[in-house]
């Protein structure tokens, strides 16, 4: 654990931060108010995802749901399409689900009692944390990947346990300003204490950092090494019919969930996406198409899966789409496509088709 004075080292954070901290939309000005929708809205964003890549999003997002109600009252098609290119779509099905309950349930007023609000979809205690922390004031602590390399560099420890991490991170919270101070450790992980190249020369708090002591600062915390992914193969089917696309809406629960899709699914180990089309679509959709031409595979990889798309142009020979293995179906026409929420490899396809 972390020997040192921790209100000199809560000083200095603050200071530092004051001094350095980043501009961003949705941080308020030093001394002013936090609006509690616009930092849980930004957490939640932020999770495994680059300030640089959130930022437009972000200020999109607020563009079009200014505000709590505005996302409660808008249905999960808007939200998707919104959200659509940030991945991870999870966060955003959580999220409208959460700000739903807060409207009904809370009068439109985010929760400012941890565990009610830890109670909501989607939120954990780290979200919990950041929110109560920035938004009321609340000393709450915070671990996320940059504040675990921080901590680690602290400690000198290469693999730091979960309580040792969060034991730190409640001490440290302790006293005035809990929400600038979870911030300037974030901000501090994020600008200067690097994966990599730890900018050690320009960290504010170096005299308190046993790796930087004792030179190891380069080594921790310790890399784990990730397995292979697995992988699969995915069929889809482009077919068109009298100018309009069929497109097939993904069951909210379960891997982009909610999302619109060229209909398709698992080809089975040696089966070819020519000749695992009319089974897949028989099975998904109760319809008989013929395939025709195979066009350019599309990989893509999600956190846990490596997945290689095999889109195949084809002619709907019999049936009326029927949504068995889907929340819905619709054709569309191809200035349409743009109207649904798309994944980013379905988004490849219709680009293919002349989108």
């Amino acid at each position: 654990m972390l020997d040192c004075d921790l209100a000199a080292l809560r000083a200095r954070l603050l200071d530092w931060y004051d001094s350095h901290r980043r501009d961003l939309p949705w941080r308020a000005p030093a001394n002013s108010h936090q609006d509690p929708y616009r930092v849980w809205l930004s957490e939640v964003m932020l999770q495994q995802t680059r300030v640089d890549t959130v930022r437009p999003y972000f200020e999109r997002w607020v563009r079009r749901f200014p505000t709590l109600e505005a996302l409660a009252d808008a249905s999960l098609d808007e939200v998707l399409k919104e959200w659509e290119g940030l991945g991870y779509y999870s966060r955003a099905r959580n999220l409208h689900r959460a700000v739903r309950e807060v409207r009904d349930r809370y009068g439109g007023r985010i929760p400012d009692h941890p565990e009610t609000f830890r109670s909501l979809p989607g939120v954990g205690r780290y979200t919990a944390g950041a929110v109560m922390s920035i938004a009321y004031g609340r000393e709450e602590p915070v671990v996320d990947g940059n504040v675990r390399r921080v901590y680690a560099r602290w400690m000198d420890a290469s693999q730091p346990s979960e309580p040792e991490l969060w034991s730190l991170a409640s001490r440290l919270v302790v006293g005035d300003r809990p929400g600038c101070i979870n911030q300037a450790v974030m901000e501090l992980g994020a600008t200067r204490c690097t994966p990599r190249n730890p900018r050690c020369e320009e960290c504010p708090v170096a005299s308190f950092c046993a790796a930087r002591t004792a030179g190891t600062q380069h080594e921790r915390p310790e890399r784990r090494r990730r397995a292979p992914l697995p992988q699969e193969s995915r069929v889809a089917a482009v077919i068109e019919q009298e100018g309009r696309f069929l497109l097939a809406r993904r069951p909210t629960r379960g891997r982009l969930g909610g999302m619109w899709e060229f209909p398709g699914g698992l080809m089975n180990a040696g089966e070819g996406a020519v000749q695992a089309l009319p089974r897949v679509l028989g099975n998904s959709l109760g319809i008989v198409v013929e395939p025709q031409r195979a066009l350019q595979p599309i990989a893509h990889v999600f956190t846990h899966v490596r997945v290689m798309y095999h889109p195949v142009v084809s002619a709907l020979i019999r049936g009326d789409p029927v949504a068995a293995a889907y929340d819905d179906v619709r054709w569309l026409a191809a200035d349409e496509l743009d109207s649904v929420a798309l994944p980013r490899a379905q988004q490849r396809i219709a680009a293919m088709i002349g989108r």
